[in-house]
C-alpha cells in the first residue's frame, strides 16, 4: 500500500518553507515529511508519504510493489512539485513500479524542454495534459525496451498530481486513486481528481473488447456464475477482469496499465486520463494513494480518516 498526502494552506508568518533542491526521490518504505513553498499562489505545501506491506498470510514474506515519487521544485520551478505512486503486479511488478517511479520524472521533463526548444514554451504550462500523456506513453516503450524489467506479464498503475502554481493537474493510468479534501458546507468532502480504470466503467470494458478481450469474474471463467452476466458489484465476489480470448491472461482488475505487454494486447493501454482543477481555499488537502486503500476505504472515508485531519490541523506524520 503506498500513500503520498498533500496539503495546501495559506502563508504563514514566516512566510513559507523552500525545500531545495529535487525533494525525496522516492521509495518504497518508511515515510517523509516536508514543506514546499508555491509562492506563485501564495501557498506553502505540507506532505507526508507512507507505505505499507501488504498483509498475505499465506504469503508473510510477500515483496511490496508498489513505490512513489516526491519531486519538490520540480524542473527547478519554484511553483512545480509532483507527486506519484505506483502499484506493480505480476511477478516482476516491483521491478515494473521502480522502473516507472524513475523514468516518469524525466519523461515529462524530457516533453517540457522538447516542446519549449522548438518555440512553444513549457509544455507542462500550456499543455500539461499533453506532457503526461507523452512522458507516461513514454514510459512504457521504455519498460518494454529494458533488458533489466521482464513486463511480459507485468506492470504497474501509476497516478501522479503535479502542483502548478494555482492548478493541480492530475494524471491517472489503472486503479490506483487521486482525491481532495474540500471544505463545503462545514465539512470536509471528498472531490475526486482521478478515474478508476476498471471493467466496472462500461466505457473502458467496451473498448477492451473491441481490442478482442473478455471481461468476467474468476467465478464465471470457472463457471460458478453465468458468464454473460455483467451485474457485478463493487464489494460483492471477485471484481470483473480483463482476460484474453483464448486464455486465462492477463486477467487484470483494471484496464490501463504500464508495461505488461499480454495486457496490452487485449486493449490495457498505457495513455492516462487527466483532470486539472483550480487550488481555492477550499481545497485543504489531496491524497493519492494505491488501491491498497481504496479497495477498501471509499474516499470518502479516506478524507474523514482522524490521520488525515491529524496532517490537516497539525502537520504530524501519518
Amino acid at each position: 500500500m503506498g500513500c503520498a498526502h498533500g496539503k495546501c494552506c495559506l502563508p504563514r508568518g514566516d512566510g513559507g518553507v523552500r525545500r531545495e533542491g529535487g525533494g525525496v526521490p522516492g521509495g518504497r518504505g518508511g515515510s517523509t515529511l516536508g514543506r514546499a513553498a508555491v509562492p506563485g499562489a501564495g501557498l506553502t505545501l505540507e506532505y507526508a508519504t507512507l507505505t505499507v506491506d501488504g498483509l498475505y498470510p499465506d504469503s508473510p514474506g510477500r515483496e511490496t510493489q508498489d513505490a512513489y515519487l516526491v519531486a519538490t521544485r520540480f524542473a527547478g520551478d519554484p511553483d512545480l512539485h509532483l507527486f506519484a505512486v505506483f502499484d506493480g503486479h505480476g511477478a516482476c511488478g516491483a521491478a515494473c513500479s521502480g522502473f516507472a517511479r524513475d523514468a516518469l520524472p524525466r519523461l515529462l521533463l524530457l516533453a517540457a524542454e522538447d516542446d519549449a526548444a522548438g518555440g512553444g514554451g513549457s509544455l507542462l504550462a500550456t499543455d500539461p495534459a499533453g506532457a503526461f500523456r507523452a512522458a507516461m506513453v513514454g514510459v512504457n516503450e521504455e519498460m518494454h525496451a529494458a533488458p533489466a524489467v521482464d513486463d511480459s506479464m507485468s506492470g504497474t498503475t501509476a497516478v501522479a498530481a503535479l502542483v502548478a502554481g494555482g492548478a493541480l493537474h492530475v494524471a491517472n493510468v489503472g486503479d490506483s486513486r487521486a482525491v481532495a479534501g474540500v471544505w463545503r458546507d462545514g465539512r470536509v468532502a471528498a472531490e475526486e481528481l482521478s478515474w478508476d480504470q476498471t471493467p466496472f466503467r462500461a466505457d473502458e470494458r467496451a473498448r477492451v473488447k473491441a481490442c478482442g478481450a473478455r471481461v468476467m469474474s474468476v467465478e464465471q471463467v470457472e463457471g460458478v456464475r453465468d458468464p454473460d452476466a455483467e451485474g457485478w458489484l463493487a464489494d460483492e465476489g471477485d471484481p470483473p477482469r480483463v482476460w484474453a480470448r483464448d486464455g486465462l491472461y492477463p486477467g487484470t482488475a483494471f484496464t490501463r496499465s504500464l508495461g505488461d505487454l499480454a495486457a496490452e494486447g487485449v486493449g490495457v493501454i498505457a495513455d492516462p486520463e487527466v483532470k486539472t482543477v483550480e487550488i481555492t481555499p477550499a481545497h485543504l488537502f489531496f491524497v493519492v494513494a494505491s488501491d491498497g486503500v481504496f479497495e477498501f476505504l471509499s474516499s470518502q472515508e479516506v478524507v474523514d480518516m482522524p490521520t488525515v485531519v491529524n496532517v490537516l490541523l497539525c502537520g504530524e506524520s501519518v
